[in-house]
């Protein structure tokens, strides 16, 4: 049996090949990469590059045409630290749409049209300090959405058309037990209705409320509501057919009675 002998050269080449390591993923084509940051600021962008490195700590996506950010819109990037997204057109994320970048530490997503934000959101952000979403169409927050953040340091929220009716009440109770995580407190101004527009509502108090604890009623209130109403009406239907009834049968009784005491007058010809 003849034995095939490898030469040196050859051989030296391919141990070379298998101990280098494996390429990391090629910079995108509209961007700017160095080995741990990614700038595609300015870029006319309408979507998330896919195709970023797993080592990527910092993202740069500002003032491109994205609008929606949909389920998974980032591959999985366990060292994102920070990921900047202002001054684009996002009217919409989804609530699995930032899954995969748990280590992120700062959010700016400001000066977009934001309008909802789901409490689901921002679950997988689990070290998330900084989150900014000044300058959206923000009318209203549920505090759950900031719940979620358990890490939570810094909050901007200014430039918004907040509605201030009872319904932001649970939002500035929240606001009010971390004020110290809320940056520009002066900027965050009521814009409905209109005799508190620029209102600051961070001023409000209590008392400010005090109505809307008065009258507001809690779902439990309007379930007995739903519940009684319809049957208050269909059982007024019932006695009032009853009542009738009752009252006709005695007419009938009463005539009878009459007609037997009478029987000339009531005779039937």
């Amino acid at each position: 049996m003849r034995c095939w002998r490898v030469p040196g050269p050859v051989l030296s080449l391919l141990l070379l090949l298998l101990l280098l390591p494996p390429p990391s993923a090629a910079c995108p084509a509209a961007c700017r990469c160095t080995p741990a940051e990614v700038d595609c600021s300015e870029r006319g962008l309408r979507d998330v590059p896919w195709s970023l490195s797993a080592n990527t700590s910092a993202l740069w996506l500002g003032y491109n045409f994205i609008t929606v950010l949909g389920p998974r819109s980032f591959p999985l990037l366990p060292g994102l630290r920070l990921l900047s997204l202002p001054h684009n057109r996002l009217e919409l994320i989804h609530g699995q749409a930032l899954l995969g970048l748990g280590a992120l530490q700062e959010l700016d997503l400001s000066h977009n049209y934001l309008s909802l934000l789901s409490p689901e959101t921002f679950l997988p952000l689990a070290s998330l300090a900084t989150l900014n979403l000044g300058s959206n169409r923000l009318g209203e927050l549920e505090p759950g959405v900031l719940s979620a953040l358990a890490q939570l340091q810094a909050l901007l929220l200014q430039d918004n058309p907040w509605v201030c009716s009872c319904d932001i009440l649970p939002l500035w109770r929240w606001l009010s037990l971390n004020r110290e995580k809320v940056r520009e407190k002066s900027l965050l101004l009521c814009r409905v209705p209109e005799q508190l527009n620029k209102y600051p509502i961070m001023a409000f108090g209590d008392e400010s409320f005090r109505q809307c604890q008065q009258t507001s009623l809690s779902s439990q209130h309007y379930v007995i509501i739903f519940v009684i109403g319809p049957f208050s009406f269909i059982a007024s239907i019932f006695f009032c057919t009853f009542l009738g009834s009752v009252v006709v049968f005695c007419h009938s009784l009463r005539r009878e009675s009459h007609c037997w005491r009478r029987p000339r007058i009531c005779r039937v010809h």
